[in-house]
């Protein structure tokens, strides 16, 4: 793994539209080379507005929509037609304009699903669909790009600085508790499942995640910074807006 890659947009709309295009780009790129292509999909402002971009943009039909599957980081544990679930949003931003194959779209549960109101067992379903479709390669895909959005204590996917989460090296996917941020209740991919992915993208946008990113990027640990954690086999690449890279030394 090379070292992380930097890119700075001029604000958050330029990012989101720029992040849409490489990523039309990095998929069909997979595509072109093996069976199909998958993604882990992020929620927050700009992960949302990326896939908003990606549907107005002509370049979308040059997916395989049939051919790619796709995931979440993580889901806020409410129930299905909450307005705060990250695979809602997504479905309304992108995924009901688009070709996609019902079967391939891998939703984390609701509160109100299979398994009621046990973050717990909707996380070990959700690890266990993982395994399957790992191949028998390990516990986790070997997804082609993981999305993330940085919270600006530098917490990624629904793992905090000093939470549980942040400490677990087995688990892929682990349920969240006592979340500082709302909704209090989540479940996520842990750091060892999102370093399994070919390229991890961090979206970043704000002053207010300016601090966080000097941190990460000069070295912080993963317990105190989740963010410093999230890196790719193959490519650490981290789309930034002006403002979001405004503490770098060399932005």
């Amino acid at each position: 793994m090379t070292g992380p890659h930097i890119i700075v947009h001029r604000n958050a709309d330029v990012l989101a539209a720029s992040a849409a295009a490489r990523l039309v780009t990095t998929l069909v790129d997979a595509q072109s080379t093996k069976d199909s292509a998958s993604v882990v999909l992020t929620g927050g402002g700009v992960g949302i507005a990326m896939l908003e971009q990606l549907r107005r943009s002509p370049a979308c039909e040059a997916i395989d929509w049939s051919r790619l599957d796709l995931y979440w980081g993580d889901e806020r544990f409410v129930p299905a037609d909450d307005a705060e679930r990250n695979e809602l949003q997504a479905r309304e931003a992108l995924l009901n304009h688009v070709p996609v194959d019902p079967a391939r779209v891998h939703a984390m549960a609701a509160s109100d699903g299979e398994f009621g109101d046990d973050p717990d067992r909707a996380a070990d379903a959700y690890a266990r669909l993982l395994a399957e479709h790992a191949g028998g390669r390990g516990t986790v895909p070997a997804f082609d790009v993981v999305l993330l959005g940085m919270g600006p204590e530098g917490h990624v996917a629904s793992v905090f600085p000093e939470s549980p989460a942040v400490y677990e090296t087995e688990a892929s996917v682990v349920a969240v508790r006592n979340c500082p941020k709302p909704p209090p209740t989540r479940v996520s991919l842990t750091l060892p499942a999102i370093r399994h992915a070919s390229e991890v993208w961090l979206l970043a946008a704000g002053e207010g995640k300016s601090d966080a990113l000097a941190l990460a990027l000069s070295g912080a640990g993963e317990i105190q910074l989740p963010v410093a954690g999230a890196t790719g086999r193959a490519r650490t690449l981290w789309l930034l807006d002006d403002p979001a890279a405004t503490k770098l030394d060399h932005p």
